[in-house]
């Protein structure tokens, strides 16, 4: 039988401060994937903490953190560079926990997009690839593709995993963008799911099938960068 260990930490930013920090690890992980947050929910959200476990079912482990706002009860999310230093911290860590396994990151939308620009600026060490479950191309009703500039930049394999109904990710910009990207890019797309890939109960599935489906998509691609 498979076992999960569970393992709560602090991680000291430079100049920044302390915030939280969870390793949900099984005991036969073949990867570890550093989870960053939305903007809206911290890192102890039911919808993280079903990711986790459903990602350690997998054989895949995950470190999550809480950006400082969050750590602290602020409303507003921090400025990039702060978010930048949590995230290298984070990756460092993981990379320390979990030896020898294969590290990828990315996470919940502004989570995953502040971590692709870290990743876009200097390449996060010993990271294959990001992940971004939902990434926030634009603001709701303000359909643009400048959040997506800094994604030349990035030299590692991305996936992205959108539903169809994210408003927050209109799918004629997003093709462009992630053919741009080519071979480096790959979308999956989530039938009837909203940017946090909740489903309406008239689409015939539940939201349980869509994170199934999502973590399945995740955890093969997973396995293609080894």
């Amino acid at each position: 039988m498979q076992t999960v260990k569970t393992k709560e930490l602090k991680l000291d930013i430079a100049r920044i401060g302390t915030v939280s920090a969870i390793l949900t690890q099984p005991d036969k992980a073949r990867a570890c994937y550093v989870l960053a947050h939305g903007a809206g929910a911290g890192m102890r959200h039911a919808s993280m903490d079903k990711i986790a476990e459903g990602l350690a079912a997998r054989d895949i482990a995950t470190f999550r953190f809480n950006f400082p706002y969050m750590e602290n009860k602020q409303g507003r999310p921090d400025q990039p560079a702060v978010a930048h230093a949590t995230i290298r911290v984070a990756v460092e860590e993981a990379a320390r926990l979990c030896p020898g396994v294969m590290l990828v990151a990315g996470g919940k939308s502004f989570g995953g997009r502040m971590t692709s620009q870290a990743q876009s600026k200097a390449p996060l060490p010993d990271v294959k690839g990001l992940a971004f479950l939902g990434f926030p191309l634009h603001a709701d009703k303000k359909p643009s593709t400048e959040r997506a500039e800094h994604l030349a930049h990035v030299e590692i394999p991305m996936l992205f995993l959108r539903g169809t109904r994210d408003g927050l990710a209109d799918l004629g910009l997003l093709k462009p963008v992630i053919a741009a990207l080519a071979p480096k890019a790959t979308l999956h797309e989530i039938e009837g799911g909203d940017h946090s890939f909740a489903v309406l109960k008239k689409s015939g599935r539940t939201n349980e099938e869509a994170l199934t489906e999502v973590l399945d998509t995740l955890a093969a691609w997973i396995d293609s960068l080894a």
